[in-house]
């Protein structure tokens, strides 16, 4: 007894091709818009942490050169004299202080409003009379750097009253605020407008001022 088998030789129709080629496509659309997010996603989470990491590095080093305003060893081996230690602006602030028995440090912190940048100019200044500038940046993008004076009125060493710098007159600076305010890099649009500024509040005590 045979039996005989019937092959369906049919095959895929076109219609089937086509409604098979659309979910395929709909699909791969589906990832490609969950990449593009997800890139975009983790661009801007890196610049987020630039942002912080690189306005909070320029603090630091901006408060560790004011906590060294006037600064000046009074062993007898010592040939600097720290005349004017603090030279006060609302935007920009200069700090001198003795480096060592022979060597002064005079830097002054700047921002420049047409490149958003902030400059970190250091002078040294020896005994001999001979002297060596240099000038860094210190961050790219700041949106703002302000300062605001804290002053002694009594000559007690203690702070009274705050001020901006046409407010200091015959007072004596014994404290600093410190305002610094850093913007993402302007030219990725996705940062530009997903990344707010990072503002930093920093105060810091002149100690080496209210000794004095």
């Amino acid at each position: 007894m045979s039996k005989e088998f019937s092959l369906n030789k049919k095959g895929i129709t076109l219609i089937e091709l086509l409604v098979a080629m659309i979910i395929s496509a709909a699909v791969i659309a589906g990832i490609y818009r969950v990449f593009v997010a997800q890139t975009r996603a983790y661009t801007v989470q890196e610049q987020v942490v630039e942002v912080q990491q690189g306005t909070r590095s320029a603090m630091e080093i901006l408060l560790r050169d004011l906590r060294m305003a006037g600064f000046d060893s009074d062993d007898g081996g010592s040939k600097i004299n720290i005349a004017n230690p603090v030279v006060a602006e609302d935007h920009a602030i200069t700090v001198s202080y003795e480096y060592d028995y022979t060597t002064q440090h005079t830097i002054r912190y700047s921002l420049d409003a047409a490149t958003k940048r902030l400059w970190r100019q250091l002078t040294i200044m020896k005994d001999d009379g001979s002297s060596n500038a240099t000038q860094d940046v210190l961050l790219e993008n700041v949106e703002a750097l302000d300062f605001t004076y804290g002053v002694d009125t009594n000559g007690d060493g203690a702070l009274d009253n705050w001020v901006p710098a046409d407010g200091i007159g015959m007072d004596k600076v014994v404290a600093v605020r410190v305002v610094l305010t850093g913007n993402p890099d302007p030219t990725n649009p996705d940062v530009k407008n997903w990344v707010s500024p990072r503002t930093l509040n920093s105060t810091v005590t002149l100690r080496n001022l209210c000794m004095k």
